[in-house]
């Protein structure tokens, strides 16, 4: 690791926020983080409901990425690291609870077999014209859905591709970049003219490379701990966190270093990470950017909401497996249940009494629903868990967590609005940025994120290149966030 020397100023106590200060102060440096809210860890929110502790936001990290579960490590967690209890989750649909099929790359399948059961014969048959098409060019980025409906039809978009989109971006497949949030299938699509074909192939090297371990982890005591961990051992090795401490004002000095300044106080850097938002980050930027501000204005966000329900293990009566995803296609308000004590063995473990079961509502674009009140979107939630898994016993204890803004939206084009944010940025040493809005949504794809930055501010653009040019897939973890 490169040796840092001077005064690092992070703003943002996000995971980015956080794992970019355990870096440099791995490498040497001084580090004040600066966050604006009353706590760190942004969307990773540890919290609890009828007395068991739960994730408030998300809840599982991608493992096959070496990031987040080194991270996890480095601070501790090692032996709190838990897989999935099951990896068998449901597609509402039709009407009913279908198997998840599998064989798929991102709901994109190898063969029509593989989505037998849940689309219609007809929708089955338009997969098999895939072979006989003629090349789909993509030129520089194409929106996933737009490509996969070209190439095998709207059902496996509508049915398959929008529920597990939906999920990891609480976007709309028909506008989000294939480049950007499913790199592996722009490759396919930029190599081969079949698209089936392609996943095949995906699939082939898959098992190929005999990958080990779970896809995804846990963290007994909720994916939330994990930023609680990573600031102690800031902490522990130096480095001062300020809490409600939100950011008014960032100027480079005469002498190429940086300010930092809040309503109460300022700090010289000889050099800043912001990893914020892009709203935020557009604000504190203009003065000395403002290309790159305007590039960060025009990030869109999506919100979304989290229903936690607690009910009594002896009036509670589930399907197998880790829950369920729906398509938006069939008109239902929720868009995913986890059905979090039998997904995560340690809920079960410290609540034999209770069953734990979330619903998430909100997409790109749906701003009605996220209008009602907690109370309505408890109703909502169980109304649709009644009719999905005929669950209608009363909770014993509810919880309504709304993540405003909460994802950032990877629109046809998002890789190219990355590339001209870095550009602007690169002609001011000693500033970066990371987090969620650039390469990837997921865990691992912030902390390689802060990883880049880091790397930046001391003139090693090689991650920050890597990254622009292949951003990290963010998958979906079964059912649920």
């Amino acid at each position: 690791m490169r040796e840092v020397q001077g005064q690092v100023v992070v703003i943002g106590a996000g995971i980015a926020g956080l794992a970019a200060a355990h870096r440099l102060l791995e490498r040497g440096a001084r580090v004040t983080v600066l966050e604006a809210s009353d706590r760190v860890g942004g969307k990773l929110l540890p919290g609890e409901v009828g007395g068991a502790r739960v994730d408030l936001g998300a809840e599982s990290m991608l493992a096959r990425r070496p990031e987040a579960v080194a991270l996890a490590r480095a601070v501790g967690l090692a032996d709190r690291l838990q897989p999935p209890a099951t990896a068998t989750a449901s597609l509402w649909t039709r009407g009913a609870l279908r198997p998840f099929p599998k064989g798929h790359v991102m709901g994109v399948p190898g063969t029509a077999s593989a989505l037998a059961g849940v689309l219609s014969e007809e929708g089955l048959a338009r997969i098999e014209r895939d072979a006989e098409l003629p090349r789909t060019e993509v030129g520089d980025d194409v929106a996933v859905g737009e490509y996969v409906a070209q190439r095998l039809g709207r059902e496996v978009v509508d049915r398959l591709l929008e529920p597990m989109l939906g999920g990891v971006y609480a976007g709309d497949a028909y506008r989000i970049s294939m480049r950007s949030a499913v790199p592996q299938l722009f490759q396919v699509a930029r190599t081969h003219t079949s698209l089936t074909e392609g996943v095949r192939e995906l699939q082939a090297k898959a098992a190929g490379a005999q990958q080990t371990g779970p896809v995804f982890t846990g963290i007994r005591g909720g994916i939330g701990t994990l930023p609680l961990a990573v600031a102690d051992s800031v902490r522990a090795r130096g480095g001062e966190i300020l809490t409600r401490t939100p950011v008014t004002e960032l100027r480079r000095t005469p002498d190429g270093g940086w300010q930092v300044g809040s309503a109460e106080r300022a700090w010289r850097a000889d050099a800043v990470v912001v990893a914020t938002p892009a709203p935020v980050a557009a604000r504190l930027l203009r003065a000395e950017t403002p290309g790159a501000a305007a590039e960060l204005d025009a990030v869109e966000y999506a919100s979304m909401a989290l229903v936690t329900l607690a009910y009594r293990r002896s009036e509670t009566a589930l399907p197998d497996g880790s829950g369920f995803l729906v398509p938006p296609v069939d008109g239902r308000t929720i868009k995913a249940s986890t059905f979090a004590s039998q997904k995560w063995g340690w809920i079960a473990e410290e609540n034999p009494d209770l069953v734990v079961l979330r619903t998430s509502v909100g997409r790109y674009g749906e701003t009605e629903i996220l209008r009602r009140d907690d109370s309505e979107l408890i109703e909502i939630s169980r109304h649709d868990l009644k009719a999905a898994t005929g669950l209608d016993a009363a909770p014993v204890a509810t919880r309504v967590t709304r993540w405003d803004g909460g994802l950032p939206q990877y629109p046809v084009g998002h890789h190219a609005r990355v590339a001209r944010i870095r550009e602007h940025i690169a002609r001011l040493p000693g500033l970066a940025v990371c987090g969620a809005p650039y390469d990837g949504v997921g865990i691992p794809a912030c902390i390689a994120s802060a990883y880049a930055a880091v790397d930046q501010v001391h003139g090693d653009t090689r991650g920050v290149e890597e990254l622009t040019a292949h951003p990290v897939q963010s998958l979906h973890g079964g059912a649920g966030e």
